[in-house]
C-alpha cells in the first residue's frame, strides 16, 4: 500500500463540518447535499419514532434536575465525574420513581386480598346492602333491587362471577401483561437516556446552543433560555405542589378516618399533578365517609380538600409556574391541559414550555417599541 500524502492525511482528520465549509461545491451538488441531509433527519426521526415517549421523558427530567445534578456532581473527583457522577445520580431518580410505584402496588395487594376476603366471606353469608346507597334520590331504589338479586342472598357472588365470560378475564389479563412489558421497556429506556444525558450534557448544551445561533440568531439562544426554565418551573410546580396537597390529604385522611388512607394519599398525591385533579379522590374519600354514616366528617374533609386546592393551584402553583415561565395564569393551564391532551403526561411540562416560547413571540412581535429577543438574552 501507498502512503497518502500528508495533506490528505490531514483533511481527512478533520470533522465532516470543516470539510463541506472548504469544499466549493456546484449547485446541482449543494442541492443533492440539501436533499440528503433533510434524508438522513427523516429517517433518523423515522427510526427513532417509537423512543419519542422516553427520550422526551429523560430530556424533561434531565433539564428539572440540572441544577441538584451540577450540585451533587461537584461532591466527586475529576476522575469519578465521567462515569460515576451521572450513573449514581441517574440511579438515585430511578429509586425516587420505583420506590414510590412499588409501595403503591403493596399497598393494593393489601386491599386485594381486604377485597377478596370480603368477597368470600359475602359469598358465604350474602352482603348487605350499605344503609347509605338506599337513601340515595333517584337510584337508592335501582341500586337496592340490583343488589338483592344479585349480591344479598348466599352465594349469590359466585354465580355472578360464574356468568361472567372467562375469556374476557383472559383477554383483559393478557393485555396488562403487555402493558407491564411496555411500560418496563419504556422505563428502561428513559433511565438509560438519563444517564447518557447527564453524562454528556454540558457538551449536549453547548452544540444546542451553537445550533439555534447558526438557525435563529442570539434570539434562538434566548428562546432555549425560557424553554429550559418553564420546565424546570413546571416540575417544581406540578411535582412539588402535587406531594404537597398529597402529604396534606393523606393526613387528614388519616386523622378524620378515611379507609385505607396511605393509598388515597399516594392517588391524591398522583392526581394533584394535574391541576384541579385532587378534587377527584378526596371527594371519593368524603363519598367513602357518607357511606358509613360520617356525615360531619364528610363535610370536614370536603372544606379542607377545597381550602388546600385554593392555595395550591390558585396562589403557588401559578407563583411556581407563571413566573419562571414568565406566563399569566391562563396561559399555564392551556398549556398543561393542553400539553397533556397531545403529548400524554409529558405534555404536562412540554405544554408550558412550548406557551412561554409562543408568548414570548407575541409579546415581540406586537411590542410597541420593537425589540428583539436578542436584547433580552444579553
Amino acid at each position: 500500500m501507498t502512503d497518502t500524502p500528508s495533506a490528505d492525511r490531514s483533511t481527512d482528520s478533520q470533522p465532516p463540518a470543516a470539510i463541506r465549509a472548504r469544499y466549493r461545491a456546484s449547485a446541482p451538488q449543494r442541492a443533492t447535499v440539501l436533499v440528503v441531509d433533510i434524508a438522513l433527519i427523516v429517517l433518523g426521526f423515522w427510526v427513532l419514532s417509537g423512543f419519542f415517549g422516553a427520550l422526551a421523558w429523560s430530556v424533561v427530567l434531565a433539564t428539572a434536575t440540572w441544577p441538584l445534578y451540577e450540585r451533587y456532581k461537584a461532591l466527586f473527583g475529576q476522575r469519578w465525574r465521567r462515569i460515576l457522577a451521572p450513573l449514581l445520580f441517574t440511579l438515585l431518580i430511578g429509586m425516587v420513581i420505583i420506590v414510590p410505584f412499588g409501595v403503591g402496588v403493596i399497598e393494593i395487594w393489601r386491599e386485594m386480598k381486604g377485597v377478596m376476603h370480603w368477597v368470600a366471606n359475602a359469598d358465604k353469608n350474602g352482603a348487605a346492602l350499605p344503609p347509605m346507597l338506599m337513601h340515595l334520590p333517584y337510584l337508592g331504589s335501582k341500586i337496592t333491587d340490583w343488589w338483592n338479586n344479585n349480591l344479598a342472598a348466599p352465594g349469590s357472588i359466585a354465580d355472578l362471577i360464574g356468568r361472567t365470560d372467562t375469556g374476557t378475564f383472559a383477554r383483559v389479563t393478557q393485555e396488562v401483561g403487555l402493558i407491564i412489558a411496555r411500560r418496563l421497556s419504556f422505563f428502561v429506556f428513559t433511565v438509560l437516556s438519563l444517564f447518557f444525558l447527564f453524562r454528556d450534557g454540558e457538551t449536549l448544551t453547548i452544540r444546542l446552543r451553537t445550533l439555534c445561533n447558526r438557525l435563529l440568531g442570539p434570539p434562538g439562544e434566548y428562546l432555549v433560555r425560557l424553554t429550559v426554565s418553564a420546565v424546570r418551573s413546571t416540575a417544581d410546580g406540578l411535582v412539588l405542589v402535587g406531594l404537597g396537597e398529597g402529604i396534606l390529604l393523606g393526613v387528614a385522611y388519616e386523622v378524620i378516618g378515611v379507609p385505607h388512607p396511605a393509598l388515597l394519599g399516594a392517588f391524591t398525591a398522583l392526581l394533584a399533578m394535574v391541576p384541579f385533579g385532587a378534587p377527584v379522590i378526596f371527594s371519593l374519600a368524603s363519598v367513602l365517609l357518607l357511606v358509613d354514616g360520617a356525615l360531619p366528617a364528610a363535610i370536614g374533609l370536603e372544606l379542607f380538600g377545597f381550602l388546600v386546592i385554593y392555595f395550591a393551584d390558585y396562589i403557588i402553583r401559578p407563583a411556581l409556574i407563571g413566573g419562571g415561565a414568565q406566563l399569566p395564569f391562563l396561559w399555564v393551564l392551556l398549556g398543561i391541559f393542553g400539553g397533556l391532551a397531545t403529548f400524554g403526561l409529558v405534555g404536562l411540562f412540554l405544554g408550558p414550555a412550548i406557551m412561554a416560547a409562543l408568548i414570548s413571540l407575541w409579546r415581540e412581535w406586537t411590542d410597541p417599541v420593537p425589540r428583539r429577543l436578542s436584547q433580552k438574552s444579553g
